[in-house]
């Protein structure tokens, strides 16, 4: 008799582009059908992510609440979701998730409930009181989640130093399926060309949202810096929110960068993209877990230079540059030292960052993690 699969509901915040999203998408799409049925759930609306995922064949629901407001339409739907589809484990995502997925799921008796940290340090008196007030009350209720899957050793550390039960933690850091992430000789002439700009140019990026934590000025300041000294360098800013017709942002943008920089708003080639560059950049100050876009850089044989926040630094290792956060002039130094290398300096640091995701970060061994967590706790 071949066996029940596991039925796995996720649910998430909200499903536009970003990491823990993207993290989602790359696990549902690649976990062994045959044991685990998975469903996804946005406490929100779709989004981006959402087609992406139903387009692959996993079931997604929406349960268009507001950010923070729970409704008792939401609140029905999931209970009887929960119920119709059987499910045996709740697996949530981000904060508002982990506390909504905790309280709806032992209300449906659900047998299992794992929670997942995706982020370090998130400076709460940065975000609205709600935030603050869900993460300290999900510190108190932690012991109620049978396993809490952390991205980071930093996101492990913090909150063990917010209450949360360390014996209830299992590291599972962010995976990339290296063979989407990867060089990509004809990239850099499609966004040369797409930009207007010649050959012999330098393309260095940040890839990130639109967020306080992502710390777009200091990538600025830098980027003004660095213009100064090399004529040849043109900035490419790429996400969700990052256009000149966000105020928020362009208020933050030097003098002295005027045509030579990019911002492409939201994009859906981040491979190409990523692959294009000549150095990616995370500039993040705080919060920053396990960042995908510097993982992903990497997998495509870039060069990043990253502050130290989170587990950024572990991530490069030695195959990048590591820079304190909030530093613009240490941060515009990283870049022009890996300007100062020659042509096989440089292809070499690449071709290291990738070989080091390959081995330490591939998305198969990361998927395996999940499915083992998953089946370990239902015996």
């Amino acid at each position: 008799m071949i066996p029940r699969p596991i039925r796995v509901a996720h649910v998430i915040t909200e499903l536009n582009m970003g990491g823990a999203e993207q993290m989602l998408f790359k696990l549902v799409t690649r976990m062994d059908r045959e044991r685990f049925h998975c469903t996804v759930v946005s406490m929100t609306d779709k989004g981006p992510i959402g087609e992406k995922i139903a387009e692959a064949g996993v079931p997604v629901f929406r349960l268009a609440m507001g950010r923070g407001k729970p409704t008792p339409k939401g609140l029905s739907t999931f209970y009887h979701l929960l119920k119709r589809e059987s499910v045996d484990i709740v697996q949530s995502w981000l904060y508002h998730a982990d506390l909504f997925g905790l309280v709806m799921g032992r209300v449906a008796e659900v047998r299992r409930v794992i929670w997942g940290i995706r982020c370090s340090d998130m400076h709460l008196r940065k975000y609205r009181p709600l935030t603050a007030v869900v993460v300290r009350l999900c510190g108190v209720l932690s012991p109620l989640a049978d396993a809490i899957v952390v991205n980071s050793r930093e996101g492990a550390r913090i909150h063990r130093k917010r209450g949360y039960r360390t014996d209830r933690m299992v590291l599972i850091p962010n995976g990339f399926d290296t063979t989407v992430f990867k060089p990509d000789p004809r990239a850099r002439g499609r966004l040369l060309n797409e930009l207007g700009l010649a050959d012999d140019v330098t393309l260095i990026g940040l890839i990130a949202r639109f967020d306080l934590m992502k710390d777009h000025p200091n990538f600025l300041r830098a980027a003004a810096i660095l213009a100064e000294q090399e004529p040849a360098a043109h900035f490419v800013m790429v996400g969700r929110g990052i256009t000149f017709r966000n105020g928020a942002l362009t208020s933050h943008v030097p003098e002295g960068l005027e045509g030579r920089l990019h911002m492409l708003g939201q994009r859906d080639d981040v491979a190409g993209i990523a692959s294009a560059l000549d150095i990616s950049t995370s500039s993040s100050a705080f919060g920053e877990g396990f960042s995908n876009t510097i993982g992903e850089a990497m997998a495509c044989g870039v060069p990043c230079v990253v502050t130290d926040v989170g587990d950024s630094a572990l991530i490069v290792g030695d195959a990048g540059v590591v820079v304190p956060p909030g530093d613009s002039e240490a941060l515009a130094a990283g870049w022009r030292r890996i300007l100062e290398m020659d042509s096989e300096q440089r292809a070499a640091m690449g071709a290291k960052a990738r070989e080091r995701i390959q081995e330490e970060f591939e998305l198969s061994v990361v998927v395996g993690r999940f499915e083992r967590l998953y089946e370990r706790l239902m015996p």
